[in-house]
Formats: structure tokens, sequence, C-alpha cells
């Protein structure tokens, strides 16, 4: 009996070490996946620390010329998008980049450990490659344990390189430390939060979904809380952005706040385990609605089908759009407030007295950019299909792949221009309340679909790699809308070349209400979207379904 329970008490000693069996091995495979992804991610958040520290010297030959761009900053509608703002009071290069530009390497530091964690962890079991895995002595916790343990990897690059490139610059050490480790910390409390909604959904998209949501909403309170004073507010500390801003790189040099992002990453990554062995392999927590006894008439056609499935992440990506749309138009009147106190060099800059056109351009294009960034989403949905078979299964029938993948890029198209053209009358709606003045709404509106053939360029562009190279679908697409958030927001301020400028497909739509509507640039771009998308259709009829 002794004997008996002597073992008994080393079984279950062993259960932990049992559960994590071929961790090391997962980790080296799945670095081998990452072995793109990985050196793009680091290096892309690597190359807007260079691109910066370098381009603010031409912007400001000497530290005082900031002086006359501070404001820009400090506004409340600044703060919304940049952060506190803090000791801009003094601006150095230093400071200017970390009150400018450092939420935005947060913002990707999130963006990168949501993707890599879904894809580690919900979508190998969605495929079905997690059973086939599991099916070798692989213990029940060895697939999350693995994912954090690479997006540990991924987020420590991610700081060091951050940091070395940032005392590069001349950047204070401290500061830069600060800021590298703001970074990745940041990284690996968004890798907690996916850990848990990884747990949640059958789907992979909703999985990234669900991470995405609660990134929008921490952005969004952390905007609102930031806009209430310099310095941010009691709302700025309720969100993990918020946390990572009041750091204050190369001004109050913060530790502390980083405990915060790390016992975030603990929690999430603990509830991930706990809620991963409450539910069956392949299940998860919040069972999928069952459906209709019988199906649709609709679902047995090209668009009815890509119509359901495109459903839950039009109405997400569009809600959320909307929203941001109606609370920056809500501001309308603040920017115009605000515009008195601005020295006429920034005055200039702004449009001088086209301040109010200038913003609801940029409105436009704020929106146009976030609806490219659904149009990349929607379209790896395609890939999703393939993988997981079910499109294997659909082309067995007489449907053809023009008519397949056709219909998901008609309704993608359509779903794109409706989200446009939402967002345009809510925006429209809260900037003519805002002002007390229905007469911009007629503008606001028009801008935003103005915007509608640069982004179905986008969607054409995806159309193309999917059809030639759908391995480089997400990585190429992602990296296009960058690029447009890059020139939309930093093209004048950074004095971007040309050429750059020209490969945002939003260059090139008349910056309406600021210019006269231009229906050229539309006819060219629609033209490219539409002989992208048939190119597109064209590579998928000839590559083999399945193989990437």
């Amino acid at each position: 009996m002794a004997t008996l329970t002597r073992t008994r008490a080393v079984s279950h000693r062993s259960e932990p070490a049992a559960s994590r069996t071929a961790t090391r091995q997962l980790v080296r495979f799945m670095l081998r996946q990452d072995r793109v992804k990985f050196p793009a991610w680091v290096g892309g958040l690597g190359l807007l620390v260079v691109y910066i520290g370098a381009a603010l010297p031409q912007l400001a030959p000497q530290e005082k010329d900031l002086v006359s761009v501070v404001p820009l900053l400090e506004q409340p509608v600044g703060r919304m998008f940049t952060g506190p703002a803090y000791g801009l009071d003094a601006p150095t290069y230093e400071r200017f980049f970390a009150g400018g530009y450092a939420l935005y390497l947060f913002v990707l530091a999130a963006l990168m450990n949501i993707m890599l964690i879904v894809r580690h962890t919900r979508l190998e079991e969605q495929t079905g490659r997690a059973e086939l895995i599991r099916a070798n002595v692989v213990g029940r916790d060895a697939q999350l344990t693995a994912a954090l343990i690479v997006a540990g990897i991924t987020n420590l690059a991610a700081a060091l390189l951050v940091t070395v490139l940032a005392v590069a610059n001349e950047f204070a050490v401290t500061g830069s430390i600060v800021l590298g480790s703001a970074t990745g910390l940041t990284g690996m409390a968004f890798a907690g939060i996916t850990a848990v909604t990884a747990q949640l959904s059958e789907s992979s998209r909703a999985a990234a979904g669900m991470a995405g949501a609660i990134a929008g909403a921490a952005f969004a309170v952390r905007a609102v809380g930031d806009m209430a004073e310099v310095g941010g507010s009691a709302l700025s500390w309720a969100s993990p952005f918020g946390w990572a801003s009041q750091t204050a790189p190369y001004v109050l040099d913060r530790w502390w706040p980083l405990v915060l992002l790390l016992a975030l990453s603990l929690v999430g990554a603990y509830l991930g385990f706990v809620l991963q062995n409450r539910r069956d392999f392949g299940a998860s927590l919040i069972s999928a609605r069952p459906g209709a006894a019988e199906a649709s008439p609709a679902l047995g056609t090209p668009i009815g089908l890509a119509a359901r499935l495109h459903t839950g992440g039009l109405l997400g990506w569009g809600v959320a759009i909307l929203i941001l749309g109606a609370v920056d138009g809500a501001f309308a009147n603040v920017m115009l407030d605000s515009a008195e106190d601005l020295p006429p060099a920034v005055q200039e800059m702004f449009g001088g007295e086209q301040l109010l056109a200038r913003y609801v351009a940029f409105l436009a294009t704020f929106s146009g950019y976030l609806t490219a960034a659904y149009v990349v989403f929607a379209a790896n949905v395609l890939r999703s299909e393939e993988g997981s078979g079910r499109a294997s299964a659909l082309l067995a029938t007489p449907t053809s792949r023009f008519s397949w993948a056709g219909a998901h890029l008609l309704v993608i198209g359509v779903g794109a221009i409706g989200i446009l053209l939402v967002t345009g009358l809510a925006t429209g709606a809260a900037v003519a309340g805002s002002l007390g003045d229905s007469e911009p709404f007629g503008d606001v509106v028009a801008s935003h679909l103005n915007m509608a053939p640069a982004v179905l360029v986008v969607l054409g562009l995806c159309a193309v790699l999917y059809g030639w190279a759908p391995g480089a679908l997400s990585a190429v697409g992602w990296t296009v809308v960058a690029l447009m958030v890059l020139v939309g927001n930093f093209a004048e301020l950074l004095d971007l070349p040309q050429w750059v400028r020209d490969l945002s497909p939003l260059s090139y739509p008349a910056e309406m209400p600021i210019e006269e509507f231009d229906v050229l640039p539309l006819l060219w771009l629609a033209l490219v979207a539409v002989a992208a998308a048939g190119v597109g259709l064209a590579g998928l009829r000839r590559r083999q379904i399945g193989v990437r």
C-alpha cells in the first residue's frame, strides 16, 4: 500500500511536466514556421525607429525648431492619436519621438502577438494540424506553452532591437530601455489576452477578432483618457496602451507601469491554460450557435455562402470603424476651438482657414485605411476556407473556382463600400452635431465614398496574391495597410519621398473637401482594381488548391 501511494504521488507530481512534453520541439517547429514573419515583424518595428529617428532632424534641423510642431501633439485631438504628450513643453528629438510615435510601436507589438498566438494555437486546431501533432508524444499544454515561449522570444527580440536602435539614434540610454521594454511587454500583455480568446471560439478568425476588439477598445479608452488633459487622466490607466504610454520614456522613465503589463501577460497566460483544460480538444468554451434545421436557399449559391461567411467580420469591423469615425467627428468643434492656439506655421501646415475641411479629409483617409485593413482581414477568409479543406469539398461540385472566389471578392468589395458609406453618414452626423451646422454633412459623406476605389485596389492586390502566391497574402497585405497608415499620417511630417507616397492607393483620390472632386483618378483606380481581380482569378485557375 505504501509503495502504491508513493507511486501515485510521483505520478501526480509528474503530471504538470507530462502536460508540457515536447514543448522544446514545438518551439523549434514554430520558430521554423515563423522564419519569415519573425524578422518581418521585428524588423518592421526597428525600421520605424530608424526612419523616424533619421527624419526628425530633417523636419527640424535644430531641436528648438520642434516648438512650432509640438502643438499638433499637445492639442486634444493630437493626444487622442499619439498619447499623453509628456515632456513636450521642452521638446527634444527623443521626447518628440516618444510623444508622437511610441504609441504606434505599442499597437504594432499588440497586433504582432495577436496574430502569433492565434496562428500557433486556435488555427492549428481548426485546420487539424494540431491533432496530428497530438497523435505523437505531446503534452496537452505543450502547444500553448510553446506559443507563449515563441511570443516571449519575439517580444524580447523586438524590445532589444528597439532599444539598440533608439540608442543608435543618440537617444538617452535609460529612456531607450524603458521604450523597448514597454514595447515588448505590451506585446506580451496581448499575447496573454489572446491566449484566453483562443479558448473561447472554435474559429481562428473569431479568436483574433475578439482580441482585436479588446485592442481597439483599449486604444479608444486610452484616447479618451489622454484627450482629457496633458499627461493623461484616470481613464488613461484603464488601458494596456495607457500603461505603456505612462512610462513616459525620456521624461519620467517610469518602470512601475511595466509591472502592470507583465501582470496582465501572466494572468492572461494562466487563464489560457485553465480555460484550455476545461474544454475538449478542438472545441471552445463559447459553443457555436446551432444552425437552422433547413438551410436558406441562398446558401446554395456562391454569393449566398460568401455573404454568410463574411457577415461576422463585416459587422465587427464595420461597427468598430463606424464608432471611431463618429467619435472623431464629434471632436470637430474641439479641433476648431484649439486652432486659435496653433502657431502660424502649424496653421499653414493644416490648411489655415481650411482647417475644418482638412480635418474632414483626414477623417475620410483614416476610415479609408481602416477599411483597407478590413479588406485584408476578409481576404484571408479565402485562405482559411482552402486550408480547412472546405473549399476543396465545394469545388468538387459543379461550382467553378471563378464563381467561388469571385463571389468572395464581390461580397468583400460591397462590404467595404458599405462600411465607408455608413461610416461617412455617422461621421457626418457627428460633425454636424458638434458644429451645430448641417452644411458639412454632405462633404463628409462624399469624402468617405471618394476613398472606395482606393480601398478596392487593396482588394485587387489581395486577389493577385491569393491567386498566385497565397502564402504571401497576409504578410504583404498587412504591409500595404501599414504603408498606407504611414503615408496617410506622416508623409508631410517626415517629408517622405514622392515614390513612397505613390505606393499608397489613398494618395490618388482628390483630397475632398479641400480639393474639388476629380473622377479621373477614381476611374483609373477602379480599372486597376478590376484588372487585378481578374489577374488573381486567372492565377487561381492555374494553381493547385491546397498548395501554397
